[in-house]
Formats: structure tokens, sequence, C-alpha cells
């Protein structure tokens, strides 16, 4: 009876083989997927199983610097370190740039890891910087005392990109402690938005053209999303960890633990990973609003997403309310059955939105008219937040991106030649070739006279008049 088989054990087999190999095909696979850690002499691995890879040695990315190179470790005890990746930084007295080359052209994702951290020579917190992909400005008189992890999204349209950090002023330096360089997908962006004009909401299009810097990005009544959880390896945080003011004391919040329904004209696990969807701030029955106010710095444009998956009613169109941005009606009695046909299925809106002189952003999720008593209100299940290109210039607009380069080719290319060693070896390089130079005409004009030809050839055919270099010369 050892050789007996369970008939049912067979079907569970297979179902739970397809399932892996389903859930697996799934998984977000970027074409460019770069990761390096600064300064570090040995590659840092983080939670599922990302490696960073040694500046200093990396394949797929170059270093160039018009000044040192400087590796700078942490003497912090390694284990008490926020990351794997705060253990070294890349220190910059002069400009420098990281190149990357690209496979597949477009949307890609920029991640900037920044720990500041002191030294014997150095203190990074004191470091004053800007950033700028190729000709396009990140940052601009950047400094950091705490640590923080700046994301952008960036369209990319060329073999190779250029990361550059120059330092702001003469006495300070630039720094950073990892990179990353990851193809976006392409549903990541799409191309229209609603434009939240004077009042009113127009079309706007183009925004899958646009660079963004990431703000904000919030799980709304659910609790920290990690890396390791999200297919594009971000972090969504809770409401108590952002700085938000939130009035709902109506509110609830409300989880849900069974299958989210992704849908092909909907938001997909790379737009928003299973867990956001699966909570939510709701208003409750006797609610008739819930909002949350954002301080943003002011005079500039931002993307605004909601992310939305009704998660608690019971049926279909049996939840309509209403989405207002800083007091103008955005949306009228949306709902959520009417734009993905069914329950869990997750669905997200953007909004282009002018901050005014205050910075404010207020979101609000109203109840509507035709909302029932038994009706749940309204809800909101993620948010995120990004400061938009107003310029060509770049996202940051604090100083042209003409004065960056400018400062590159000034600070980087005429230091290294009026440096001391540098100076001194190209000052003998120029007196030996013009000694070589006079040498050479001396000698020309005794045994290789100039004659004048009825014809020369130039590159291979005949030409009318001229000079010609000859070696010997009949008279």
């Amino acid at each position: 009876m050892a050789n007996s088989r369970n008939p049912r054990i067979l079907p569970c087999a297979f179902l739970l083989i397809s399932l892996f190999f389903s859930s697996s095909s799934a998984l977000f696979s970027p074409s460019d997927n770069h990761l390096i850690v600064c300064g570090s002499s040995s590659p840092a691995t983080l939670e599922g199983h990302r490696v960073f890879q040694p500046d200093a040695t990396c394949r797929y990315s170059h270093l160039h610097s018009y000044g040192p190179r400087i590796s700078l470790s942490n003497s912090a005890d390694s284990s008490l370190l926020p990351s794997p990746l705060h253990g070294a930084a890349r220190v910059f007295p002069r400009p420098a740039s990281y190149e990357f080359h690209i496979k597949e052209k477009g949307a890609h994702l920029i991640r900037l890891h920044f720990y500041p951290f002191s030294s014997s020579e150095y203190d990074l917190s004191s470091a004053l910087f800007h950033v700028s992909v190729s000709e396009f400005s990140l940052l601009a008189n950047f400094s950091t005392s705490v640590p923080v992890l700046k994301e952008f999204i960036v369209q990319i349209d060329t073999e190779s990109i250029f990361i550059n950090f120059i330092p702001a002023q003469d006495n300070t330096i630039a720094f950073v402690n990892a990179i990353e360089v990851i193809s976006a997908p392409t549903d990541l962006v799409l191309d229209m938005g609603s434009l939240v004009k004077s009042g009113q909401v127009e079309k706007f299009e183009g925004l899958s053209k646009q660079a963004f810097e990431t703000i904000h990005r919030v799980n709304m009544g659910g609790p920290k999303v990690t890396p390791f959880n999200d297919s594009l390896w971000r972090t969504w945080l809770p409401e108590n960890e952002v700085s938000v003011k939130l009035d709902a004391s109506d509110s609830e919040t409300k989880s849900f633990s069974g299958r989210i329904n992704y849908l092909k004209s909907g938001a997909s696990r790379e737009v928003a990973p299973d867990n956001v969807y699966q909570s939510a701030r709701v208003m409750d029955k006797s609610s008739h609003n819930m909002s949350w106010e954002f301080s943003l710095r002011p005079e500039n444009r931002y993307l605004v997403r909601m992310h939305f998956c009704d998660i608690v009613s019971m049926a279909l169109n049996e939840m309509y309310f209403n989405i207002y941005i800083n007091g103008y009606l955005v949306n009228k009695d949306f709902d959520l059955s009417y734009v993905t046909g069914q329950l869990a299925a997750p669905y997200y809106i953007d909004f282009v939105v002018d901050t005014n002189n205050s910075g404010s952003l207020q979101i609000t999720i109203g109840s509507s008219d035709i909302s029932k008593p038994n009706w749940v209100h309204g809800l909101l299940n993620g948010l995120e937040i990004f400061k938009m290109n107003k310029t060509d210039v770049g996202l940051d607009g604090e100083i042209p991106i003409g004065l960056l380069t400018e400062s590159m080719v000034r600070r980087g290319v005429g230091e290294f030649l009026m440096s001391l060693p540098c100076g001194f070896a190209f000052a003998v390089l120029l007196i030996a070739l013009v000694a070589l130079v006079m040498k050479w005409r001396t000698e020309s004009r005794t045994s290789l006279p100039l004659v004048h030809l009825p014809s020369v050839v130039l590159d291979g055919k005949s030409g009318k008049g001229g000079y010609q270099m000859v070696s010997k010369v009949e008279i």
C-alpha cells in the first residue's frame, strides 16, 4: 500500500504550481534596473534580494569626476544603521557625474539616497549642492541633516544619462550614498489628466512627458507599506507618519482580506500594490466629509493622484461621493461601480493642481445628495502628490540650468587645469609642443619648399590651384 497515490493530491499540486508560475510571471521585471552603492567596496543587499553594486566596479555605470572622488566610510555600528546603503558615501569637492547606460527609452524612476554622517574630515550635513540629470535640474541648493530618499520620474530618450552632482559654492561639497535608475512601467503615468484651474476642471494632455518628484505617498487607513511589498520598491506611509492635517473625526478605517480585482482598464499592481487597495479611510453613515490638508512649496504645480477601491459596499452602485480640491468641486457624484463594473476593483484619478501663495493643498471627500442613509458616503484608499516641472528648466527652478552647466565647466575643467600638478604638466607639455613646431617649421623651409602646382589632389579628387608639400623638387 506504500505505492498507492491519493488522486486528490494531484489536482491540488497542479493548482499550486499554476498559481506560483502565474504570480511569478506577473512580477514586474524592468529592462533597466541599475542599483549602485556609492563609496563602498562591497555590495549591499536589501530586503527582497535587491543587490546594490559598488560604484567603483559596477559594469553598467561609470563615474566621471573633475576632482577627487572621495570614498567615506561611516564609523557607526552597521547594525544600528537604518539601511545597508548608509555605511558609506561618495563625496565630491568638485563636479562629478555618474553615467548610466540605458537599454529601454521612456519613463524611469531615479532614486537618490542621502544619509549624512560625520568623519574627521567631512560633515555631510553641511553639504550644499545641485543635482541634475543630463541638462535637467532635479535639486538646487540641496542640503539635508537627516536621512532622506529623493525619488523622481523622468523621461529618458537617449542611450545613456548623466546624473550630475555639483557643489553649490567653492567651499562646499556634494555627496550621495546610493542611486537607483529603474525603467518604469508604461502605465505608471498615462498621458491624460484633469487640470484644476480657477474652479474649473479641464483636460490636461501630455502628462506622460512631464517630470515628477515624489512629495507624499500615503496609505490611507492602513499600515506602512515597505518596498518589499511593492513591485516598484516604493514606500507608502500611514497617515500618522505624514505631515498632514486630518479633519475626519467621524471617519473610520477599514481593511479587506479578499482578492483585489485588477482590470486592464484600471490600475495595475505597478500603479499601487494590494496593501494600498486593501485598506481605506471611510466616511461613516453619519458624516458629511473628511479632508486632508498638506503644506507644500507655494507657486508650484503638482500632480495629485487619488486611489480608490470599493472594499466596503455590499453591492454595486451603493456608494456615491463628491471630490473637492482646495474647496473646488472636481468630481460630482463619483460612482466607482460605473468606471470599474465590479467591487474591489482599483481605480485612480490624476489631477494637476497649481498651489497658491500659501502652498496649502486640501483634499476633501464629501457626501453626495443621491447617496442613501444606509450606504457608505465615501472613501479614499491612497494618495500620491508629485511636484511637476512648470518649465523646461527642471523640477527645482531656484537656479537656472545654464548656471549649473557654467558652474561645471568653470569650477570643474577650469580648476582641473589650474590645479598645481595638472597645471605644471600642462605647461611642460605646451612648451615641448611649441619647440617641436618651431623645429619642424625651420627644417621645412630648407628641405621642403612649398611649390605652386597647376593642380592638386584633395581627398583623392583633382582640383585647381593650391599648395602641396613635396619631399623632393627637381629644378
